[in-house]
């Protein structure tokens, strides 16, 4: 292609060169010659052909130039028109020829231009295809995700009328419990309102009865205060006829052994009489006298380590073994149990009847041997129970003579009611439970309470008719219930293994 480029310039110089001056003449004399245009790519030639009337020579108003012309000689006049008409026939041949050039680089350029207008909608087509192609894959790949994106919706728009036909029944159930339950609540209402009335009569009587047992408590208080007086009066008056009984009773003995022994010097005739008094003999518990051959049940002396005077207990010799030191009994309520500090510690009662023994005798006793716990019980009906202890020792009055228990066994309940970690011991004048109120006080009687119970072998003693419903009884929770009181009460202890 450039190479033909460059023949059709080679050939358009060559033209141009032998056309000579005749074009320049012919473009300078007014315009006579015709212009001819040539396109090549972005270049654009313009060409001046010349007429084929025209001639070279000069006009007669413009002489030429060339001075060599004007002083050469006049040549024949028939042979500047042979060469006029020479010049004339190569112009018009040159024209000829010239436009053949013209349209043979038409045509090329017109195939050129073809080549290069459908080369250019290929590569136009090419890229218009790779774009549509790319937009078609594009569109394939959003219509795929609108279809995953459809089916995402369908199934979670099927999944939420699901849910919403289950929530629809749900509330349509929790309407119907709702119904329900407000009906429930007018009936509860209608009968709170009910109670709420009998409540007012019940608050207003309650009112008149609290009102009545303050008065009657006020009256009460001071029916108390006065009988703790006459009481107080009367044990004194009764510890100072004991002291005169026990004075008289020494005299008594006395005199009757003076009286035994004249009257054995009289019968005898006279002579220097020897006392004929048998010491009575001590043991050191009632286990010991049980093995020394003593087997009825009665009242023993016995001497305790650190006491100055021997003491009175009574032996129980037959139940479980025998041997057995009473140190608590009960059996018809003619001794009063509720009693201070100080009575409980040295002891108080009729061994041979109601008594406690003392707590300071108890601590002696149990800290001298290893000592066991036998309580046996009976109800007003009969039955008899008993709770077994291994292990029984009582600690120092600075203590509180706690309680401390090992080792349960027995009838009278599944489990023990005297706790077995230690509990100290009370009184209504000395007040050492774990409890806001007074034990000792409430329930009237000296134990080793922990929390006002479950347990209080101290209580006041009721009768047949009263036995039932008592809260200070004497009781046993685990035997016949915490408000049962019971007939007979009776606290023993022996030397363990006996």
């Amino acid at each position: 292609m450039w190479a033909m480029d460059s023949l059709s310039m080679a050939l358009l110089c060559a033209a141009l060169a032998h056309a000579g001056c005749s074009g320049q003449s012919r473009a300078t004399e007014g315009g006579r010659g015709r212009l001819s245009k040539v396109q090549h790519g972005t270049c654009s030639y313009t060409f001046v052909l010349p007429e084929p009337e025209g001639g070279c020579r000069g006009s007669a108003d413009h002489p030429s130039s060339n001075s060599l012309q004007r002083d050469a000689p006049q040549e024949d006049q028939e042979w500047p028109s042979q060469k006029l008409q020479q010049l004339e026939s190569r112009s018009d041949n040159n024209t000829q020829w010239l436009r053949k050039l013209e349209n043979y680089i038409q045509e090329n350029m017109k195939a050129e231009m073809v080549q290069i207008q459908q080369t250019a909608v290929q590569n136009h087509t090419a890229t218009i295809l790779e774009i549509g192609t790319s937009l078609l894959s594009q569109s394939a790949e959003q219509t795929r995700r609108l279809t995953d994106v459809e089916t995402q919706v369908l199934n979670q728009t099927s999944r939420l009328e699901i849910q919403l036909l289950e929530n629809s029944l749900f509330t349509y159930k929790l309407e119907k419990q709702l119904i329900l339950q407000t009906n429930e609540i007018y009936k509860l209402h209608d009968k709170n309102s009910f109670l709420e009335q009998k409540l007012l009569e019940m608050e207003g009587r309650h009112k008149e009865e609290v009102e009545t047992l303050r008065q009657e408590r006020s009256s009460l208080q001071d029916l108390v205060l006065r009988q703790s007086r006459v009481i107080d009066e009367l044990e004194a008056r009764l510890n100072r006829a004991t002291v005169n009984n026990t004075s008289l009773q020494r005299q008594q003995r006395e005199l009757a052994d003076t009286v035994q022994n004249l009257l054995k010097l009289v019968s005898q005739g006279g002579g220097v009489a020897t006392k004929g008094i048998k010491e009575e003999k001590l043991f050191r518990d009632c286990a010991e006298a049980y093995q020394s051959g003593y087997n009825t049940s009665g009242v023993y002396t016995i001497r305790i380590n650190n006491m100055s005077e021997p003491k009175k207990v009574y032996c129980n010799m037959e139940t479980a073994g025998g041997g057995w030191m009473v140190i608590q009994h009960r059996r018809d309520g003619s001794v009063d149990f509720h009693r201070t500090w100080k009575e409980y510690k040295m002891g108080f009662g009729n061994p041979a009847g109601e008594h406690w023994l003392g707590n300071e005798m108890i601590f002696l006793q149990t800290n001298q041997r290893q000592y066991s716990l036998r309580i046996e019980l009976r109800d007003w009906e009969g039955n008899q129970a008993y709770s077994f202890y291994e292990k029984m020792q009582v600690a120092s009055e600075k203590q509180n003579y706690r309680l401390f228990l090992k080792g349960y066994s027995g009838t009278a309940g599944r489990q023990s009611s005297l706790l077995l970690h230690g509990v100290d011991f009370s009184t209504k004048d000395m007040d050492h439970d774990k409890c806001i109120c007074k034990c000792a006080q409430m329930l009237t009687g000296g134990w080793w309470f922990d929390a006002c119970g479950p347990s209080n072998l101290n209580g006041i003693y009721y009768s047949a008719g009263q036995k039932l419903g008592k809260l200070n009884g004497i009781k046993w929770h685990y035997f016949k219930g915490p408000s049962y009181s019971l007939r007979m009460v009776t606290m023993m202890i022996r030397p363990s293994g006996f």
